[in-house]
């Protein structure tokens, strides 16, 4: 412990010498694919890049977080999936009037949004807040580490989809002027009482990505609907009077189940581990209705019976 301790230290004075003398060049990475619940491609930095991601993330954080809107929920303090439900449950009752009258969602989605980051244009929006020469060096050989776009795994990509996202954020409620408008990460939903007023949206909308950011929105992700026939968001469904588990979710929730049974019985979890998967599985029925399908779990472990799909 002593030995690590030490070795710790001596790398952490290393690292600041090389920051200091401008002669820090990050890592490579290593990757691997895991299922969320897509296929996704990660990048893993060493833990002495790793450790310097976290600190430019602390240090940019507060600079940016002021500059963004309310209603973007992806990687901020006091936001995230939950939150972002929430409110968009808010919004729909709002938009449809407590669904007295009719209102529409058009929900979208970037095409390949990570990999599509330009990092000039990145750049060009932290310059806007970040002055310092030294801090843009660094900020650019974090970018300059990955090819091309962002590598996910990176604590920093997550703060720079955000300032990135921004511009898209700023054009929906400035120049759009959307009142009824969330996003997470590169998923985004527009409410508006006029299913027209939404289609005639979606060419500004791809206009303004491909013109200013160079990005896309995904052909087959743009999709319209009636509030009342329920908006399907963040693995969530929010009906008229209440928010139920996407059933893609709880599908996927009773496949890594039947796993994580498998695993505890062979001896490859322990049971802590394996209660404690549990407890997270309901924990997302925790934020909707899902009283069913926690008894359905129950049901399962008590019984022992075997789950299929």
């Amino acid at each position: 412990m002593q030995e690590f301790e030490f070795n710790l230290e001596d790398n952490l004075f290393a690292l600041h010498h090389d920051l200091r003398n401008k002669n820090y060049q990050h890592g490579d990475y290593s990757s691997f694919y895991i299922y969320d619940p897509k296929l996704r491609h990660i990048h893993k930095a060493l833990v002495r890049d790793r450790l310097l991601h976290h600190a430019i993330f602390r240090a940019l954080y507060p600079i940016f977080d002021k500059k963004f809107i309310y209603d973007s929920y992806s990687c901020r303090l006091d936001k995230g999936v939950h939150k972002g439900i929430l409110r968009l449950r808010q919004f729909t009752m709002k938009a449809s009037v407590n669904y007295r009258s009719p209102a529409y969602a058009l929900k979208c989605d970037v095409k390949k949004f990570f990999a599509s980051v330009n990092h000039e244009i990145l750049l060009s929006l932290i310059r806007k807040e970040i002055s310092d020469s030294d801090a843009l060096w660094l900020i650019e050989e974090i970018l300059k580490s990955y090819e091309s776009g962002l590598p996910l795994g990176n604590v920093t990509s997550q703060l720079f989809a955000n300032i990135y996202l921004n511009e898209l954020d700023q054009f929906v409620k400035h120049q759009l002027k959307e009142k009824y408008y969330i996003r997470y990460c590169d998923d985004f939903v527009i409410l508006h009482k006029n299913k027209l007023h939404l289609e005639r949206s979606v060419a500004l909308l791809e206009d303004f990505l491909e013109s200013k950011l160079s990005l896309r929105l995904h052909p087959n992700k743009i999709l319209f609907n009636k509030l009342n026939h329920g908006i399907d968001f963040l693995g969530y469904v929010v009906m008229p009077r209440y928010i139920v588990v996407r059933p893609k979710t709880k599908k996927r929730i009773f496949k890594r189940i039947a796993l994580k049974k498998y695993q505890l019985e062979n001896g490859k979890i322990t049971e802590a581990s394996f209660n404690y998967s549990i407890q997270s599985y309901m924990g997302i029925l925790r934020h909707c209705r899902g009283f069913r399908v926690g008894r359905e779990i129950i049901n399962v472990l008590k019984l022992g019976k075997q789950v299929k799909f």
